[in-house]
């Protein structure tokens, strides 16, 4: 077998992991995003108690 048949049969092994990868950071960046607008929705400020803080006395 010369060096011209080893570039087509690889290039048929390497599809098929080549687009399982692609799909995986797919589903990888769309479970970042989401994961991020959660932990936003979190930190929202009207979701946050309300502090009371005491006022400083004013006796010198």
């Amino acid at each position: 077998m010369n060096q011209s048949n080893y570039v087509p049969i690889c290039l048929s092994l390497l599809t098929v992991p080549f687009l399982c990868g692609l799909l995986v950071v797919e589903s990888l960046r769309r479970e970042l995003l989401e994961l991020g607008q959660a932990s936003e929705e979190v930190f929202r400020g009207d979701r946050l108690p309300i502090l009371n803080f005491p006022e400083p006395s004013s006796n010198p």
